[in-house]
């Protein structure tokens, strides 16, 4: 059925939304009004979950990627094409209309979990290898969400200081290597590329001076603090790593385990037809805009209206909350205690070095896996018979 042109009523939507929900995993009690994941989640069973909403991102990318993929593909390295002792990374700023933002839209579809296009503020970056000219990975960050009570417990933050300087966090939305470096190891040097000094220069250069639509406040540029949530429960990339021999991520929390994952499928189309057609707008802030807020309110108003209930929106499946300071009172900044931020200096090089001693060289010493990985293994259409873009 195509839910983008067929209009569902009441009983139909309802009754597709709980067989959609059931055919991901989860399990379904209408009269409670919970739904339940999986016991024991693993990680394997993690990805079953979003596997839905992956393959319907496919999808809908596939127009406008297709005819690009072979071109694409040769962004992505073979394993005979990585030369461990010369991995040199370097991070390139994605711009609109560019060949880095089609690679990122491109590779991000290989994720395991579908992944946002992020919201507010946005800084996105590929990571190439200087030595092939080949993508290592993506870094992706934007808005945070405005209540996250392990981070705002983590900084001290009180409501007045929240609204004062949320702005100066980003959440990194999608954080990761592709493989072969994956093989290798480099997801745990993207992640140590966040904490980098290119990282918070590309914000101030991007933001500073700019007004906020609906306060109008200028933007000072300055970035102390990055989050990130791991993608599948418990992180074993964050966890315990380290740069200059301080830990780099903290772990302080869990997620409730709430969102819209699992109607991002072919059903959210229907879902925000079927609210677009019966129910108010609630946004009444000209500069912000006067349609729905989010896709979440979409889907609260949409659960109402059918009979189902809005905790429908707690999918269960908690996330590691992980803190990433770029200085050393980043805490007492964000809380407004100390006006001079004390900058961590971590150039990409310096990353690089204490990356390749600590990890990369014992990896790369005793398993070779990556050697036989192939980039036509991440064909995801039919990348043989597509055109050069």
């Amino acid at each position: 059925m195509n839910h983008a042109k067929n209009t569902l009523n009441a009983s139909e939507l309802k009754a597709e939304i709980i067989a959609s929900l059931k055919k991901q995993g989860f399990s379904v009690n209408v009269d409670d009004g919970v739904i339940s994941p999986p016991k024991d989640l693993s990680k394997a069973k993690i990805r079953s979950l979003h596997a839905t909403a992956v393959e319907h991102r496919r999808a809908r990318a596939k127009e406008g990627l297709f005819r690009k993929e072979n071109w694409l593909l040769e962004y992505i390295a073979s394993g005979d094409e990585v030369a461990p002792l010369e991995i040199s990374p370097r991070l390139v700023e994605v711009q609109p209309g560019s060949t880095e933002e089609l690679l990122f839209r491109y590779a991000s579809l290989h994720w395991s979990i579908p992944i946002s296009s992020g919201y507010g503020k946005r800084l996105r970056f590929v990571v190439i290898d200087d030595h092939n000219q080949k993508l290592m990975g993506l870094i992706g960050l934007s808005d945070p969400v405005y209540n996250l009570g392990p981070r705002d417990k983590w900084i001290g933050w009180t409501s007045l200081n929240r609204k004062r300087r949320l702005r100066n966090v980003m959440d990194a939305f999608v954080l990761g290597a592709i493989p072969p470096y994956s093989l290798l190891l480099c997801g745990k040097l993207v992640a140590m590329l966040v904490a980098s000094d290119t990282i918070r220069k590309a914000f101030r250069e991007k933001y500073e001076g700019t007004a906020s639509i609906i306060s109008r406040r200028v933007h000072d540029g300055n970035l102390p603090l990055v989050t990130t949530t791991s993608a599948l429960g418990r992180s074993s990339i964050y966890n315990r790593l380290k740069l200059g021999g301080e830990l780099l991520y903290e772990s302080v929390g869990f997620t409730k385990g709430s969102g819209e994952f699992h109607f991002s499928n072919g059903l959210y189309s229907a879902i925000a037809v079927f609210v677009e057609g019966i129910c108010a707008p609630t946004g009444k802030q000209l500069r912000w805009g006067t349609g729905f807020r989010n896709k979440r309110e979409v889907i609260k108003k949409c659960l109402a209206s059918i009979g189902l209930s809005q905790n429908w929106l707690y999918h269960g499946v908690g996330r590691e909350i992980f803190v990433v300071p770029l200085a050393s009172n980043s805490r007492e900044f964000l809380r407004g205690d100390e006006s001079e931020i004390k900058w961590h200096s971590n150039s990409v090089k310096d990353i690089n070095k204490e990356f390749r001693n600590r990890w990369l060289l014992p990896r790369a010493a005793w398993d070779d896996r990556f050697r036989s990985w192939s980039k036509e293994e991440w064909t995801i259409w039919t990348g043989r018979d597509s055109t050069d873009g």
